[in-house]
């Protein structure tokens, strides 16, 4: 998959700031992060958020904010999937072709990568931006950066 090109990256970023300064509350956010991302960004083809269940036994995921096709994956423990990976390590995951990790939860027969970034508050993990692609290796440093980016602004928005 080709490199993203910077100037692209940019003006992403900055409407994701501007996103982030119209936002009243973190769920706007999450909900305009999802919009965006999926709308401007062409090969992220599944974008939502999933956030840690407050008191759940055992600890659970819950799909918040996403935009594309449904998913059967609505709750994930964090003992499965590579989102209860991302979650239960606190690291970025990405997996070029999840067809080959045995982690991998199948939403789609059309997904070939995905990411997942952990969303932090107050240094512990509260949850986690999620992307899928129809493409195979989609996910370059600049998509890292760019997805750990939106993963920052919502937790630095729940921290208030």
């Amino acid at each position: 998959m080709a490199t993203l090109n910077p100037y692209r990256i940019d003006e992403v970023r900055k409407e994701l700031d501007r996103v982030n300064s119209e936002a009243r509350t973190a769920d706007q956010l999450m909900k305009g992060i999802t919009l965006l991302l999926n709308k401007q960004m062409l090969k992220y083809n599944w974008v939502g958020f999933y956030m840690l269940e407050p008191g759940a036994d055992p600890p659970m995921l819950v799909l918040g904010h996403y935009q594309g096709a449904m998913t059967p994956h609505t709750r994930i423990p964090l003992n499965e999937g590579i989102c209860g990976a991302a979650a239960s390590s606190g690291k970025t995951v990405v997996v070029d072709d999840v067809n080959s990790d045995p982690r991998y939860l199948a939403c789609s027969l059309e997904t070939k990568s995905e990411i997942v970034v952990p969303v932090f508050v107050h240094g512990k993990v509260v949850g986690e931006l999620d992307i899928d692609s129809h493409f195979s290796a989609a996910f370059t440093v600049q998509d890292r950066a760019l997805v750990e980016y939106c993963a920052q602004l919502v937790g630095k928005r729940l921290e208030g």
